[in-house]
């Protein structure tokens, strides 16, 4: 699905990532294409091996440093995050928001151009 941009087109937030597109087989994030789970941050994208809701799998994200606020795409479920995961996360400063992978998408773009510390943990919609 195809996102509204928050630029004009052929503009983008310089050295920022901005996701583009998603859909079941993966992401287009700043003009490259992900296929399957990815993690997004403001500086880069990377392929979210593993894709788990466990501190483990969200390790990245903490060794990124910097990040605030992590908006985690379910694909086309929700889920509530677990209690254990939201208190390890909060005492390393991060919150974190699960919700549906396109909202996720557009409130990481909203969030970007409003220059938050936001990160994206985001499941292809399935």
């Amino acid at each position: 699905m195809e996102l509204t941009p928050l630029v004009q087109p052929g503009h983008q937030i310089p050295g920022h990532q901005i996701i583009e597109r998603y859909g079941p087989s993966g992401f287009r994030v700043s003009g490259t294409v992900y296929l399957g789970p990815v993690l997004v941050f403001p500086d880069r994208t990377m392929v979210w091996a593993g894709a788990t809701m466990t501190e483990a799998g969200l390790a990245p994200v903490v060794e990124h440093g910097g990040v605030e606020l992590l908006l985690v795409g379910l694909g086309r479920r929700m889920a509530p995050v677990a209690a254990a995961l939201r208190a390890a996360l909060r005492a390393r400063g991060i919150a974190i928001e699960a919700m549906e992978t396109g909202a996720a998408c557009r409130t990481y773009n909203v969030l970007l151009a409003e220059d938050r510390r936001v990160a994206a943990a985001l499941l292809p919609p399935v």
